[in-house]
């Protein structure tokens, strides 16, 4: 089976977009380009966290209501919701409500504002996890990597929750710390030279 299909244009892109039509643009603007804002990591590790046990599909659907009631997830501000807020977000069909997930993520805002007073930045932190290129696996072959154990595991140490390595693993793929996009993807290439123009943290 081949590792990619046609995109709308005609041009190859990973299979995964065959799942929903809405995975092209996501694919094609966002998945694998690398991030260093703090807000928009935050966001990410938060959201594939409330993505666990479920799909990708799901979550992006209701991005925006996720952005809209978690204040466009500045965790500055998050870090001081109360039970008040909880029960706010629980009460709100347009996310996932579930309880462990959105404390989790209160939770997390704490510890990113933590982490920016040690590290300077969470981008600073993250990315001292980027795996070197060459031994990575082949695209998409892979769920967890040592340098996603390393991850989970740094973050569990600094009190983090929701965050195992596979979880951690989505992320590193999606905010651009790998380029797994697969070999002959269209976008591959883009991502490549947006990565060797990234000025890491």
């Amino acid at each position: 089976m081949s590792a990619t299909i046609p995109g709308p244009d005609g041009q190859p892109r990973c299979r995964w977009c065959e799942a929903a039509p809405e995975f092209f643009d996501y694919h094609d603007r966002e998945w694998g380009f690398p991030v260093g804002d703090d807000r928009r990591l935050f966001e990410k590790i938060c959201l594939e966290g409330f993505q666990s046990g479920l799909s990708w599909r799901t979550i992006l659907a209701k991005r925006e209501n996720f952005r809209a009631v978690f204040h466009g997830f500045d965790f500055e501000r998050i870090a001081k919701y109360t039970e008040r807020d909880v029960e706010r977000l629980l009460s709100d069909a347009g996310i996932i409500r579930h309880r462990g997930k959105i404390e989790a993520t209160i939770n997390n805002a704490r510890r990113a504002c933590e982490m920016v007073e040690r590290e300077g930045s969470l981008a600073a932190f993250f990315w001292r996890h980027e795996p070197d290129p060459a031994k990575l696996p082949e695209p998409q072959t892979a769920s967890t990597s040592p340098e996603s154990v390393a991850l989970s595991k740094a973050l569990k140490k600094r009190g983090w929750k929701f965050v195992g390595p596979t979880t951690a693993y989505a992320f590193m793929q999606a905010m651009g710390l790998i380029n797994d996009h697969v070999a002959g993807c269209v976008v591959r290439k883009q991502v490549e030279r947006a990565r060797k123009g990234f000025t890491r943290p």
